[in-house]
């Protein structure tokens, strides 16, 4: 996995919500707050998480092979969404299970001191891990670019999970500490109950974020309109070449394809054109570094066929 990977984060992440997970099933144990267990499984679910967001970076990496010529870049992007899909089916169904359950079945919260030490010192811990995500996040995030521009444009899908499962994780804590709490001091259990409720939509909320943006990558996004206009701008700087239309697609999250068709005056000698494309390639690389892989195919220049406009529009609907 490459730097924007976020090996760090996602590891920081990873260890922080095994320790939490391990506190918060003690927690639940002595005290019987369903919200301490609905926080034990969401720890629990990001800890898996994390673990199938490693998996996917370490199975990208795979070379290249006759089934799958373009490499296996794009399993970053499954690995996400199955990491979308279980912290929906796994945390926030479960949490809303157990909210549920117990507004039905209420029962007095014991050792209430236990949960809320536990959840104080959670807390702590996974403002660390964010504190971590968001610092890797800052060495790839463009200069000016809001958070959510960050999360909505990403191609490398592993910081924007774990920033988003960290704010979630932090909501869900301050949510379940306002329940137990409420709860100790009212001697009313439908505060727990409803803390638990509340996590669980907030998990599902997320989950559908992800969803969504996940599944943009799945399908296939093209290059930004900053790489696109830099890519149209390396082609039309190469001298007797034109721009046709283009095409591109991210193969990974440090892998783009661009494919273009360029017009060629009719009585170019065919070594020269060669020349040209060579150049052209080189062009490209320097100014848009991952675009790794370049198709390009050469034509007669037609003044009714060139379109510079729509070929420098990316195809990205992320």
């Amino acid at each position: 996995m490459s730097a924007s990977g976020g090996n760090k984060a996602i590891l920081a992440a990873f260890l922080a919500n095994m320790g939490i997970a391990i506190a918060k099933f003690v927690a639940w144990l002595l005290s019987g707050s369903a919200s301490m267990l609905a926080e034990a499984i969401h720890s629990v679910a990001d800890s898996g998480n994390q673990l199938l967001l490693m998996l996917g970076g370490r199975r990208a990496r795979r070379a290249a092979d006759e089934e799958h010529p373009f490499g296996y870049g794009r399993e970053r992007y499954v690995y996400a969404f199955v990491v979308a899909i279980i912290l929906f089916s796994v945390g926030g169904l479960f949490s809303i299970y157990e909210g549920v359950d117990k507004l039905t079945h209420p029962h007095e919260l014991e050792n209430v001191w236990i949960p809320i030490g536990v959840l104080i010192i959670a807390i702590g811990l996974e403002s660390f891990s964010l504190r971590t995500a968001v610092k890797e996040s800052n060495l790839v995030r463009k200069p000016g670019e809001s958070w959510v521009a960050f999360v909505r444009h990403a191609k490398a899908p592993e910081l924007p999970v774990v920033l988003l499962e960290d704010i979630a994780a932090l909501l869900g804590l301050v949510l379940a500490l306002l329940g137990v709490g409420l709860t100790a001091i009212t001697g009313n259990s439908t505060f727990d109950a409803i803390g638990t409720l509340a996590i669980g939509v907030l998990l599902i909320l997320v989950a559908v974020t992800l969803g969504i943006e996940t599944k943009s990558l799945l399908v296939g996004e093209g290059a930004t309109r900053a790489d696109a206009a830099a890519i149209t701008a390396a082609i039309g700087g190469a001298a007797g070449v034109r721009l046709i239309h283009m095409k591109t697609l991210y193969l990974g999250p440090d892998e783009l394809l661009v494919a273009a068709k360029l017009g060629f005056d009719a009585d170019k000698p065919l070594a020269d054109v060669a020349a040209d494309i060579n150049e052209v390639e080189n062009r490209i690389r320097s100014a848009v570094p991952v675009a790794r892989v370049i198709y390009l195919e050469p034509d007669l220049y037609r003044a009714d066929a060139a379109a510079p406009s729509a070929a420098a529009r990316p195809t990205s609907g992320h």
